[in-house]
């Protein structure tokens, strides 16, 4: 069966963007570039909502970021990625397919598959969306050393307790730390 993880950037107070989708508060340095770039290897489907996948697409196309993040963009580029939207007319990033409806069911569909990982990036309504049906088993989290005054939550519209237990925590240099979790089975 297939796992579904979470992988998020979010500041003290639990914000995964600022006002405006503004992610310059995001402390990304070479050691956390060395990190995602290890994680691309994993061969994890990326699982996008339409913001961040039209984010990232114009980003990881683009000379900056081969120039920047060369081994990231590759991966980025190169990964499989499926993106959720009901407004998307098509997806022209590579290796991405549209899925316009019944989000919920795809992914059941997809965790059917053996060994079939898939990761979400950003996308906090299907970050909350997918919590909400149970069916995220890891979250990991690169906690900033930055709290805003306003933003969106990650877990923004969330109904039910979320029960997760810790199970490993890394601290880089620049003082960002990754938190990472498994979702502990209602009972």
């Amino acid at each position: 069966m297939g796992t579904v993880s979470v992988f998020n950037f979010v500041t003290l107070n639990g914000y995964f963007e600022g006002p405006g989708g503004d992610i310059s508060w995001n402390s990304h340095g070479a050691e956390e570039g060395e990190f995602a770039a290890e994680g691309l290897k994993s061969g994890s489907t990326l699982l996008l909502g339409r913001v961040t996948y039209e984010h990232m697409a114009s980003f990881w196309t683009s000379p900056a970021a081969a120039q920047n993040a060369p081994v990231v963009a590759e991966g980025m580029n190169r990964a499989e990625k499926v993106v959720f939207s009901r407004t998307l007319e098509k997806a022209e990033w590579s290796n991405t397919r549209l899925v316009k409806d019944n989000i919920e069911e795809e992914v059941r569909k997809m965790k059917q598959v053996p060994g079939k990982d898939m990761t979400i990036l950003g996308s906090g309504s299907i970050v909350t969306q997918l919590a909400q049906q149970g069916l995220i088993d890891d979250y990991q989290f690169m906690v900033n050393p930055v709290a805003l005054g306003a933003g969106t939550p990650i877990f923004k519209g969330l109904k039910d307790r979320l029960t997760l237990k810790l199970t490993s925590t890394r601290t880089f240099r620049s003082g960002v730390v990754l938190l990472s979790y498994q979702t502990v089975e209602k009972g």
